[in-house]
């Protein structure tokens, strides 16, 4: 029974394609590429259905142009209202990026200091505590994950405060010791990039989702991407959703993320992300520069070789070359964002549920991962 109903979302979907316009609120594509399209919404059909997702967008970009973009599926079960491409979604730790690409502006104009200290920027900011001893952190460090500065716990994570800024959200954490000592290892942390977010703030006088408009999303054109204020109307947002305790698709809980929004606190979708992706790559508006410090992982004092840079993941295959990707999940959403720079291909996925597994992106776009005729194209 299940193969069945498998089998007739798979027709459904394919003759939507098949109508479809080239362009429209739901789908945009580049007929040149159908069957890596089509391809991509097969495997992407079935992970939504056998992982009960209400709605997802996924969005492709080849030599700096998007040759698809959708939005599938459901981003309020109660009114069906269907997910289009401009529909925002919570995107998790993807955050960081935005905030990392801000910190590389702010270090370029002159506002910031890769290898200042905290206290720099906040003279109130307590010396942290490792063993006994008292360590002072750099910005570097928050950027590499490589502060030693603890993770949230769950209590945290589901914080449904009421107007909480991120200048408050450092207080959860300050004054607790850390890991380990900074600088010799590497641990991801959201607090790393909500105090990194902090002291944005401090040295430019303005609040993070203004640096997040002025920096990144009105320079980019991004015009589905902001910080999520629950109490503010937000005109595309998606309902978020998360499972009971027996395995139903329920609606999320109330959180506010505001105080952590350079970490995990921003609304986007796939379209965006392949933009930005894009952007990083190869816009003229971001410096070489830049573009060459971003994927520079942070020398580690340790044994182990660094895996971050400026919350990018870095990974490199067995042919030598490399990619850069970020995942993230938190309460009533998933995302994925992977820039292959020797492909000059940007692909993204976000989703409005909580999932404990990572999007399977390199299983859903496979075709656009080893599509190799272009010679018509």
């Amino acid at each position: 029974m299940k193969l069945r109903i498998q089998n007739i979302l798979l027709i459904v979907i394919l003759l939507g394609f098949i109508n479809c316009e080239k362009k429209t609120q739901h789908i945009l594509f580049d007929s040149r590429y159908k069957k890596e399209i089509e391809d991509a919404r097969k495997e992407a059909s079935v992970y939504l259905m056998m992982d009960n997702i209400p709605g997802a967008t996924m969005a492709v970009c080849k030599d700096g142009k998007i040759i698809y973009s959708e939005g599938l599926g459901l981003s309020s079960k109660d009114l069906e209202v269907p997910v289009t491409r401009k529909t925002k979604f919570r995107i998790g730790a993807i955050s960081e990026l935005f905030t990392s690409l801000i910190y590389q502006l702010l270090i370029e104009n002159g506002t910031l200091h890769a290898d200042s200290t905290v206290q720099a920027y906040l003279r109130d900011y307590p010396e942290s505590v490792y063993r006994g001893t008292l360590n002072r952190i750099t910005l570097s460090q928050l950027a590499g994950h490589s502060a030693g500065i603890r993770m949230p716990i769950e209590e945290e994570q589901n914080w449904n405060g009421r107007n909480i800024t991120v200048q408050n959200g450092i207080d959860l954490f300050k004054n607790d010791p850390l890991d380990f000592k900074p600088g010799w290892f590497e641990a991801p942390s959201n607090n790393d990039y909500n105090l990194l977010g902090a002291i944005m703030e401090k040295a430019t006088g303005k609040n993070f989702p203004f640096l997040l408009t002025e920096y990144i999303t009105d320079t980019l054109n991004l015009t589905n991407t902001e910080v999520d204020n629950p109490f503010k109307t937000v005109i595309g947002r998606s309902d978020f959703f998360d499972f009971n305790m027996i395995a139903q698709v329920i609606e999320s809980i109330f959180i506010d993320m505001r105080y952590r929004a350079p970490s995990d606190g921003i609304l986007s979708n796939a379209e965006d992300l392949v933009k930005f992706g894009n952007a990083v790559l190869s816009s003229d508006r971001i410096s070489d520069q830049i573009k060459e410090r971003l994927f520079v992982p942070t020398e580690l004092m340790g044994e182990f070789p660094p895996n971050f840079a400026n919350g990018w993941i870095v990974q490199k295959t067995k042919n030598g070359e490399f990619y850069y990707g970020k995942v993230g999940n938190v309460k009533g959403g998933s995302a994925i964002l992977l820039l292959v720079p020797n492909k000059n291909l940007v692909l993204a996925m976000t989703t409005n549920m909580t999932s404990n597994n990572e999007i399977p992106l390199f299983k859903i776009f496979n075709s656009f991962l080893n599509e190799k005729d272009e010679k018509n194209r």
